[in-house]
């Protein structure tokens, strides 16, 4: 399942990144999910099927996997992306997408992070990236972040790129 998240995760990290003109919908209220029903269906929403493939090459386009390697080479001196890769000074970040903040097993997260409740969805995962401690006070993460919208948004599909290669 991973496989078919990881690419469409990226193109949404893109979207959310973007320098339109506000933050990009939850996917699971994207607008195709919301005008799609099925007869009969008038009182149920329709179910998610995520961006089609044109969505996704729309979206990407602008994404530099290049940049966001290069970028995520701040992040490397504490976090590692492989699958089953250890912990260093912060978790492995391997499938970290939609997952809830200070779920690693076996790593020892700040009280604030652990009591924030955050799930790292894309517009979460800007913000962090953006400033970690405006986003969650008290959280022992040192990186003073990254300002630039488009290297937030590049190191994302990055991380999500590199994730659905590992899998």
């Amino acid at each position: 399942m991973s496989r078919i998240l990881l690419p469409v995760l990226a193109a949404l990290a893109l979207s959310a990144c973007s320098d339109d003109a506000g933050p990009a919908a939850p996917a699971s209220t994207s607008a195709a999910a919301q005008s799609v029903s099925a007869p009969g269906s008038a009182d149920r929403p329709a179910p998610d099927t995520g961006p089609s493939v044109q969505d996704v090459a729309l979206t990407t386009s602008g994404a530099d996997l290049a940049n966001g390697q290069r970028q995520f080479r701040r992040c490397q001196s504490c976090h590692t992306l492989n699958e089953g890769g250890r912990h260093t000074v912060g978790p492995n970040l391997h499938d970290v997408i939609d997952h809830p903040a200070a779920s690693a097993a076996g790593f020892s997260y700040s009280r604030a992070l652990r009591e924030s409740g955050l799930i790292w969805d894309l517009e979460t995962l800007d913000a962090w990236i953006e400033n970690p401690r405006e986003l969650v006070p008290g959280n022992r993460m040192s990186f003073v972040g990254l300002r630039n919208a488009e290297d937030r948004r590049d190191v994302i599909a990055y991380m999500a790129a590199t994730t659905a290669q590992g899998d």
